[in-house]
């Protein structure tokens, strides 16, 4: 069953695992020219895998837009100093809603819109050099939301 839900995706088992491979070769990759680095970074004196925004906006507009949902993200990866690898937005009728992921070398960022209740919940994840936190701006500009609640958890971080 499992083989017929991946087929019905386009990934056959030997498609996936050459995927597999092909990551984990790039990945390697990755580590060995960037000197091994892991890109964990330190934030307030705590050593952990990265900063991860948990972003809510009320009372937001534009939330039904797919191409300025897509140039916001884009804006956001932009401020932070990311680094776009692939996005994929899915919009959601009738009421409008839409749902997506900017991928990153350096995490994601997620949106889920309910533009019938004028509500976003986004998550910001990133680690390495880039600066979560300039995704805030963006977001208050471009979908102008009454309200704005922002909680950050440091990721893998040690106990």
């Amino acid at each position: 069953m499992v083989q017929d839900a991946l087929f019905q995706l386009g990934m056959d088992s030997a498609r996936l695992n050459t995927a597999q491979t092909e990551d984990k070769n790039d990945t390697q990759a990755a580590a060995t020219a960037g000197g091994g680095k892991d890109h964990f970074i330190e934030k307030d004196g705590v050593e952990c895998a990265g900063a991860h925004l948990i972003v809510d906006l009320y009372d937001a507009k534009r939330l039904d837009d797919l191409a300025f949902i897509e140039r916001t993200l884009i804006d956001c990866v932009e401020a932070a100093g990311a680094t776009l690898l692939h996005i994929h937005l899915h919009p959601f009728e009738p009421n409008g809603g839409v749902s997506g992921v900017a991928v990153l070398a350096e995490s994601h960022i997620s949106i889920h819109s309910w533009p019938e209740r004028a509500y976003a919940a986004l998550d910001v994840f990133m680690c390495g050099d880039a600066v979560p936190e300039r995704c805030i701006e963006v977001l208050e500009k471009a979908f102008r939301p009454g309200r704005l609640e922002v909680k950050e958890l440091l990721r893998g971080k040690e106990a």
